[in-house]
């Protein structure tokens, strides 16, 4: 049979593959149940019982398994703290992980925002901004998220719906300012040591060492795709409004990490900065 490995111990992949089927199955349905008790709809006894008893079923599962793989990476010779995160790392996929702390991320960013503070920034650093082409299209996606939610409240008849999909709305538009929050908070740093550290909110960070830039200009383009977009070439678009200002040239390949986990590498990398000449000179001139 088949095992997993952790911190170089093989261990039985059963457990945790039950463990992700059932995590799958079951959280879905109890985020379904708190969204219509956060909308204060009425739901049978016997529906919110089972819901939580699938959960704790559920979580005492998950502990079995996670203690399982704590103790064969422990038996392997890691430290407990990685031991910890060996296990969790296995249990839980790495899209779920990135999700969840983005989204922690992101509603952390909305602090921030408020008090006109920024994330990763210290004493001599230039920071960039790169939100110039999507910040019309935020505040456009957040004026229909509460035309919607005003319109929806008035059409559906039904209160239980009502106040689920009420919830649904004011989640939604709380996560469209997360994402402009954390957009603002967290620019693009040019450090005082020649680094270039290149984000798109919580979605996206990716440092550059000094000694890995090869060259860097202005170059505004119109590139295609989604957010992340790498060629077979190696060359990666970071695009923010449909398009890029700045190519940045690699003396050597550098490994990156995509919104949701997948890894890639690049040996040139095109982004946005809203002021891309003062930041083209900030870096050149680190150099």
């Amino acid at each position: 049979m088949r095992g997993i490995r952790v911190s170089g111990v093989r261990v039985s992949g059963v457990g945790v593959r039950a463990a992700r089927w059932v995590a799958a199955a079951v959280v879905p349905g109890e985020l379904v149940v708190v969204c219509c008790l956060a909308a204060g709809v009425r739901l049978p006894a016997w529906a919110v019982a089972a819901s939580e008893v699938l959960v704790l079923a559920v979580l005492l599962l998950e502990a079995r398994v996670v203690r399982a793989l704590y103790a064969a990476a422990r038996a392997g010779g890691a430290a407990p703290r990685e031991a910890w995160r060996a296990a969790v790392r296995t249990v839980v996929p790495v899209q779920v992980r990135r999700l969840v702390r983005h989204e922690l991320r992101a509603a952390a960013s909305l602090g921030w925002w408020v008090l006109r503070r920024k994330h990763g920034v210290r004493d001599g650093d230039l920071t960039a901004g790169y939100t110039g082409p999507q910040t019309a299209m935020m505040y456009g996606m957040l004026f229909v998220s509460v035309i919607e939610t005003v319109v929806l409240a008035l059409l559906i008849p039904w209160p239980a719906v009502h106040r689920v999909v009420l919830v649904v709305d004011l989640y939604g538009i709380l996560l469209v300012l997360a994402l402009h929050a954390a957009c603002v908070a967290r620019p693009h740093v040019v450090r005082t040591d020649g680094s270039l550290r290149i984000r798109y909110g919580a979605l996206f960070d990716l440092v550059v060492p000094p000694e890995a830039v090869a060259s860097v200009r202005v170059d505004r383009r119109y590139p295609e795709g989604r957010l992340v977009t790498v060629s077979e070439d190696g060359v990666l678009d970071l695009i923010v409004g449909s398009q890029t200002t700045v190519t940045l040239e690699l003396a050597r390949p550098l490994a990156f990490t995509r919104p949701l986990g997948a890894r890639g590498e690049a040996r040139t990398i095109r982004f946005h900065a809203d002021d891309p000449r003062a930041l083209v000179s900030a870096l050149r001139g680190a150099a």
